[in-house]
């Protein structure tokens, strides 16, 4: 039950170590114009990597991370860590904001500020929120797990009684990626304690077939068709590196593990893949920060096992949710879902389409994701 203060301060031999191995890396060859078709470009992850090693300050990324109350606790065997942000304002609500792959708390950096303390933001202080950002296990600060099964079931679990421990019984939620799995994972096994949860992600109101189509008709239908498309051709072209995760991720680990500029093209291709490529609206720090964590925790191979951990198969049915939900929809994001399929497996509430963002809002739109998280939890007072 302990919750321990925590700082992050990663030994300088560590980012000495980095820089020399980044000096020293072996570049692969790459075919004459296929750009980003196989992958990463060799130009881009060496110039990325370039900047990492001779740029990139990560003692300024820790001042900053630092800037926010971290903690630690043990929780079923494993190490949870996380930001605690209270806010100034009484009566808030408190909202878990939990991050996916390739991501981590860096995410929501830009979040935590106007959701704690509108008032100091030109907001409604009826909207502030207390808020608690955790490290998945097995992702970033929380470290490896020790068990591998640990799915978004037991991660639920887990984070249900981390909100237990910091005097929350009841609690709102937010996540995109497996964040939003979670999210609803809580909403599912905790129905009395959840008030709402808001996701940007939700695999069961992406059209995967033409089955999914019946009862769609005018706009819809024709919005539907383009879900399908984009669907089918993310599955043919761009889940290579989940079916890797999900089976064999030990693996993958060797290479990501010793290679930081392998680790840097995993994730780096993933940020550009999942977001708005034509307006590049992802900070080049801000994806280094979010690299250095899995790099400096050694992270690749835990995170990447929550892929092996799923409790059902691959687009299995999701159990109902019957808990207030707000889905804000980003266009760049790699599904386009549809809000009809949507309500057959969960409480809509509150549906919002931005004009742009991807996969990770906090990043590239964190206004836009601000506003919607403040309406959603206003609706629900």
């Amino acid at each position: 039950m302990t919750i321990t203060p925590f700082r992050i301060d990663i030994p300088q031999a560590e980012i000495d170590d980095l820089r020399a191995r980044l000096a020293n890396t072996r570049w692969p060859d790459q075919p004459a114009d296929t750009g980003w078709r196989l992958g990463a470009p060799v130009d881009y992850v060496r110039e990325l990597a370039e900047y990492w090693r001779l740029e990139f300050d990560w003692r300024a990324q820790e001042e900053r991370l630092n800037g926010f109350p971290q903690f630690t606790t043990a929780i079923d065997g494993t190490t949870v860590h996380f930001l605690h942000v209270e806010s100034p304002e009484p009566g808030a609500t408190p909202v878990l904001l939990t991050h996916g792959w390739p991501g981590s708390v860096v995410e929501f950096l830009d979040v935590i500020g106007p959701l704690t303390d509108p008032r100091a933001y030109g907001g409604d202080p009826a909207d502030a929120l207390h808020v608690v950002v955790p490290s998945i296990p097995g992702y970033g600060f929380s470290g490896p797990t020790p068990e591998a099964d640990w799915g978004p079931d037991r991660i639920a679990r887990a984070f249900a009684e981390l909100m237990t421990r910091l005097g929350y019984e009841n609690f709102g939620a937010h996540g995109g990626d497996w964040g939003a799995s979670i999210s609803r994972e809580l909403a599912v096994q905790f129905p009395e304690r959840v008030v709402g949860i808001h996701v940007t992600t939700l695999p069961s109101a992406v059209v995967r077939s033409e089955a999914a189509l019946d009862g769609l008709t005018g706009d819809e239908l024709a919005a539907a068709r383009r879900s399908l498309e984009k669907g089918l051709k993310f599955s043919y072209l761009g889940t290579g590196y989940a079916m890797i995760q999900s089976t064999k991720p030990q693996t993958l680990a060797y290479g990501l593990t010793d290679s930081p500029a392998g680790q840097l093209a995993w994730i780096a291709e993933k940020f550009r893949a999942f977001s708005n490529t034509s307006e590049d609206l992802i900070d080049r720090d801000d994806l280094l920060a979010d690299v250095s964590i899995y790099w400096f925790t050694g992270t690749a191979n835990s995170s990447a096992r929550l892929y092996a951990a799923l409790a059902a198969p691959w687009g299995s049915p999701p159990p109902p949710n019957t808990v207030p939900t707000g889905f804000g929809v980003f266009p760049d994001d790699i599904g386009l879902p549809i809000r009809t399929l949507a309500e057959r497996t969960d409480k809509i509430v509150r549906w919002t389409e931005f004009p742009r963002g991807g996969h990770f809002p906090g990043l590239e739109e964190p206004d836009a994701l601000i506003g919607d998280i403040r309406a959603f939890f206003r609706s629900l007072r």
